[in-house]
């Protein structure tokens, strides 16, 4: 395409643009534009920021900003080349290692590339510097790898050991295999722990991360956490401040295999102790309990938050996802339409590849 063009319509248009031009030329504005009285400069604010101030249009006013973004987002990376080949890794602390090379002086660099593996030992850490999509922070004992690094998909694997990550790439973009669950990033910060055995814990302090293994998920929000075991996957994540009696039954609900009547008082315990913000785990209970015990988990649920229209009973006893995602809107954490979206995105994509 000619650059001109987008300035003085001259030369040739791009297909993709011609395209954008004909869908959005029947909004086109074709009267005069009114005159409006001098704004005082104590009054001029951002625009985005009066619309998300504004109770009633903030949902609609972020919908628009991320509507907008996507939009011109997807324009430029497909005119972008693709990332650079390698990232790069600084030292914070003693030595890390970058394949063989030691990174021993202080704030010394290296670049890490696809395919490779960085790992410190019990003295040593390192920050990775992501480029567009963020950045990762490795502590000591840590070993992972790039899987991938390209425009649509950023991929490590966490072996073992923790990293802390701060991204702001779009939703889908950004994903940590661990030997126990995917973790993938939808716009957050968080962080990972994978132990020898390949257990893993994730806490979310930004945003919110989608935890899952096959068809098992979790989504863990800010101030949550969520256990993860190779095998079993993700179990049901929980707010931090719940109750120890809480956290303790529901770790022997989702990784023990008690008999019925132990896990009927687990279960108990779990339901007893839920306060409001623990819908959230009861939300995720309502897919992973056999139907004899989802009824009761549905009843504590729906004292704590009611049902949305168009959620029953007998819906949810069923296992209706389409219901589940309706209730999943009433805890406010979140549209779960977007995770739907990049998770299908990012399971295609990775599907492609294989």
């Amino acid at each position: 395409m000619d650059k001109d063009y987008l300035w003085d319509r001259s030369g040739d248009a791009d297909p993709e643009i011609k395209k954008l031009e004909d869908v959005l030329g029947r909004l086109r504005h074709n009267r005069a534009a009114p005159v409006f009285p001098e704004m005082p400069v104590r009054m001029r604010r951002p625009i985005l920021t009066k619309l998300l101030e504004t109770r009633w249009t903030s949902a609609a006013a972020l919908a628009l900003v991320v509507v907008a973004i996507s939009v011109v987002g997807s324009l430029v990376r497909s005119k972008q080349p693709a990332l650079g080949s390698a990232w790069k890794v600084t030292q914070i602390q003693g030595g890390p290692r970058l394949e063989s090379r030691v990174i021993k002086a202080s704030g010394g660099t290296a670049r890490l590339g696809l395919g490779q593996t960085l790992e410190t030992d019990s003295q040593s850490k390192a920050s990775i510097d992501l480029d567009e999509i963020g950045t990762v922070e490795v502590e000591p004992g840590t070993r992972l790898r790039v899987l991938r690094l390209n425009l649509e998909l950023t991929q490590l694997a966490l072996e073992r050991g923790t990293i802390h990550a701060a991204i702001w790439a779009p939703p889908g973009q950004f994903v940590v295999d661990t030997p126990s669950a995917v973790a993938v990033d939808l716009g957050c910060a968080y962080t990972l722990h994978v132990d020898e055995s390949g257990a893993g814990l994730l806490r979310t302090t930004l945003g919110w991360v989608g935890f899952k293994l096959g068809n098992r998920e979790s989504f863990i929000p800010a101030g949550a956490v969520c256990r993860t075991k190779p095998k079993l996957g993700p179990g049901t994540p929980y707010f931090e401040d719940a109750s120890e009696s809480f956290r303790a039954a529901l770790v022997k609900l989702d990784f023990e295999r008690g008999s019925a009547e132990e896990r009927n008082a687990e279960l108990n315990i779990v339901l007893a102790e839920a306060r409001p913000k623990d819908a959230l785990t009861l939300w995720h209970l309502l897919s992973r309990e056999d139907e004899s015990e989802r009824g009761r988990v549905f009843d504590r649920l729906a004292k704590l938050l009611p049902a949305p229209p168009g959620v029953t009973r007998e819906g949810i006893l069923r296992g209706d996802s389409r219901m589940l995602d309706l209730w999943w809107g009433r805890l406010g954490l979140g549209d779960i339409s977007l995770w739907r979206h990049w998770e299908g995105s990012w399971s295609a994509k990775r599907g492609a590849e294989r």
